[in-house]
């Protein structure tokens, strides 16, 4: 084999590798679900769960999503206007949305006399997996089902659509006021939330 064929397929296998790692570097779920990513595939990224708030005067409105819940229940943004709406997306497939789940679930029940309303997006998912995980978690608030994953696709520019788990909070006025990508932490969540929640 020459040098050149030689230095080619070692340029290849080291590609494959940087992709195989990331892969694994993102969200790692249960085995069997046709909707879950495999190796190699680099459409969904890893966050560390921090919170970035952003100022009033540069916050987006968010687009008009609508749709079924898991529940079979319609639901739209347009249903909880005037509250603070916290969005995350979720797949039953990914580890961390397993372990962010008590979290928010505690942060919903908490924050739900301040007129905070959250909302769950199950993304590329499997709707049966998807269901079981509701059943176990018991998360208190509905998740609407996005199995093309159209919604997150829909808040590009504000949060990455290959980030999951990620959480959008929107203020009062429907604009994202905040994002976090990766698993949330409680107290990042509960300070932002009430923060947005005070805002007049």
């Amino acid at each position: 084999m020459s040098t050149v064929s030689t230095r080619s397929s070692r340029s290849r296998a080291f590609v494959t590798a940087l992709l195989v790692a990331a892969a694994l570097a993102g969200c790692a779920g249960g085995q069997g679900s046709s909707s879950q990513p495999q190796s190699g595939d680099t459409r969904f990224v890893a966050g560390d769960g921090s919170m970035r708030v952003v100022p009033a005067a540069e916050r987006q409105a968010a687009p008009a999503i609508e749709g079924q819940t898991l529940d079979g229940a319609a639901t739209a943004l347009a249903d909880h206007k005037g509250k603070v709406v916290v969005l995350n997306f979720w797949a039953s497939w990914c580890g961390p949305c397993r372990g962010e789940a008590p979290v928010l679930k505690d942060v919903a029940a908490k924050t739900k006399a301040r007129g905070v309303q959250f909302l769950g997006v199950d993304s590329k998912d499997d709707k049966a997996q998807a269901l079981a995980f509701q059943r176990t978690q018991q998360p208190g608030y509905p998740s609407l089902y996005d199995q093309p994953g159209k919604v997150a696709l829909a808040f590009r520019g504000m949060v990455n659509p290959a980030a999951i788990p990620s959480t959008l909070v929107l203020d009062r006025q429907g604009r994202v006021a905040a994002r976090a990508l990766g698993e949330v932490r409680y107290s990042d969540l509960m300070n932002v939330v009430t923060k947005v929640s005070d805002e007049k």
